[in-house]
């Protein structure tokens, strides 16, 4: 067997999840494995097919999917190479959830290990922040907003105003902050980056704390992702030995640093300011706002704020692939969005393209179907507070603009799949027991009116209501839309709102 053979099996959540760590515990205890080089690179995001094993010789990468596949047999790694062949190897690249996708920001999950600083080096990596380097700060800022980029957290804030307002603070310190508590279900984009790609992040964060003048920036990572919390760390180490973090980055005179900060398991902790009293050592309530973060944030200083998905695009953006972004999609809904299908679907995983496809064109090219085989009844977008959409409402566009005319939003990029086995009464409870669990507990209408709203649905479900219920349900909603202090509470209705709109009849049990 040639020595350059390479065996990549995946190390990431969801892989390992489904038998990858078993899969490489197998195949190092083979006899002759020394012949072989063994990779544990990132996911590809086509989480239906994990785990699967790459195997590359002579720079001919295959992969052959070994789900469900005993690997007990195997004495030697001539056995494996022979099981492997009899799989009928496959190019992961080329199948069609892959091949139909437009990967700018994902473009490299998946083909390496994610702490390899070489492999990262070799496929662009670092090139934007060496030019940056060679920048002043306002030229960076313009070029971030003549991209159109948006945040790709939920409210699509235009990204270089935001930078502009941190950047324009007479203040000698200002801070960076990664928001990385991806609590919403049906969500795994910032995952995938921080456990496939964590240097994206780091030079992004970087970049971004160049172009406002940070110092300093922290990840706010959820608990629930000790694996991403293992890359992270040894990412920000790498960099700082390698001098892309520190102090005079690249031989110039900017310094920066990045800390790693746990969350608690607090939902609420993903808005931006509860998020930064978890940081600054306090119990996670949110702030009323003004004063802005980017005016008055952490430790009452400017500071930025962005998800990982949004910081891992800079990059890109200034690496030959500005163009190529920015004249992809319209409006607010530019570039490429990393949308993540869920739940009762039968090809799960990540999905990058542009904003400008439908729901349905989502589902048919990327989904396929339902797991069950059962007609789609609905389609959850932008988390668990998020819009229900019927499957009457297939041509639906995944943009900004689409979803905020039906008073929905893209959220983080989440879709979950329901079939026609759904209980709507139970998914619109659901909405307000995850709020009343999640609340802060701050402001009375999100706190008090999620325990209201679930008392509500019961007596719905149990048809010993009147309208006189329906009507206070409508009003118990609007106020909670109105008078909540953060999102939390505001947002709780949608889902209700939208089972009563497009499911008529469905709320109440018959």
């Amino acid at each position: 067997m040639s020595a350059k053979t390479k065996i990549y099996i995946p190390n990431e959540t969801t892989s390992n999840s489904v038998g990858s760590n078993d899969i490489y515990r197998v195949i190092s205890s083979l006899k002759g494995v020394d012949e072989v080089e063994i990779i544990r690179n990132g996911s590809w995001g086509a989480f239906w097919l994990e785990p699967f094993i790459e195997v590359e010789k002579d720079k001919n990468r295959k992969g052959a999917c070994y789900k469900g596949v005993d690997l007990s047999h195997c004495k030697t790694i001539d056995d494996f190479m022979i099981d492997f062949q009899n799989r009928e190897p496959f190019d992961i690249s080329t199948i069609d959830f892959i091949k139909k996708q437009m990967r700018i920001v994902f473009s490299r999950i998946g083909k390496g290990d994610p702490l390899d600083i070489a492999f990262y080096q070799s496929n662009k990596g670092f090139n934007s922040l060496r030019n940056v380097l060679n920048l002043d700060q306002q030229e960076v800022i313009d070029k971030i907003k003549k991209s159109g980029l948006t945040g790709r957290g939920g409210a699509a804030f235009p990204t270089g105003i935001k930078m502009q307002t941190v950047h324009d603070q007479n203040n000698s310190i200002k801070y960076l902050a990664c928001n990385a508590d991806e609590g919403d279900g049906g969500t795994f984009s910032d995952r995938l980056i921080m456990e496939s790609d964590p240097f994206s992040l780091i030079e992004g964060m970087t970049i971004a704390a160049y172009a406002v003048g940070a110092t300093k920036g922290f990840i706010y990572l959820r608990s629930e992702y000790p694996l991403a919390k293992s890359f992270l760390s040894k990412a920000i180490d790498i960099a700082n030995k390698n001098n892309f973090l520190g102090n005079n980055i690249l031989s110039s005179d900017f310094n920066f640093e990045i800390d790693l900060r746990i969350g608690a398991g607090s939902y609420v902790c993903g808005e931006e300011t509860a998020m930064m009293e978890s940081i600054e050592g306090r119990r996670g309530l949110v702030r009323s706002k003004p004063p802005l973060p980017a005016i008055n944030g952490l430790f009452d200083r400017p500071t930025l704020i962005n998800n990982v998905v949004t910081l891992a695009t800079i990059p890109p953006l200034l690496n030959g692939s500005f163009s190529e972004f920015s004249e992809i999609g319209s409006g607010k809904s530019i570039g490429t969005m990393p949308f993540q299908l869920c739940g009762n679907i039968l090809q799960s995983g990540l999905v990058e393209t542009g904003f400008d496809i439908s729901i349905g064109e989502m589902i048919k090219t990327f989904g396929k179907e339902t797991k069950s085989g059962k007609p789609v009844h609905a389609i959850q977008i932008g988390g668990p507070l998020g819009l229900y959409l019927s499957s009457n409402m297939m041509s639906t566009k995944l943009t900004i603009e689409s979803l905020q005319s039906i008073k929905g939003s893209v959220g983080h990029g989440g879709i979950v799949i329901f079939d026609d086995s759904v209980d709507m009464s139970e998914q619109a409870k659901f909405s307000m027991e995850f709020c009343a669990k999640e609340s802060c507990g701050k402001c009375t209408p999100c706190r008090i009116g999620s325990i209201r709203g679930m008392e509500i649905i019961d007596r719905l479900q149990t048809n010993k209501s009147s309208k006189q219920d329906i009507d206070l349900l409508h009003d118990l909603c609007e106020t909670m839309e109105a008078t909540s202090l953060c999102a939390m509470g505001g947002m709780t209705p949608n889902p209700i709102y939208s089972i009563i709109n497009h499911f008529p009849g469905e709320l109440t049990k018959e």
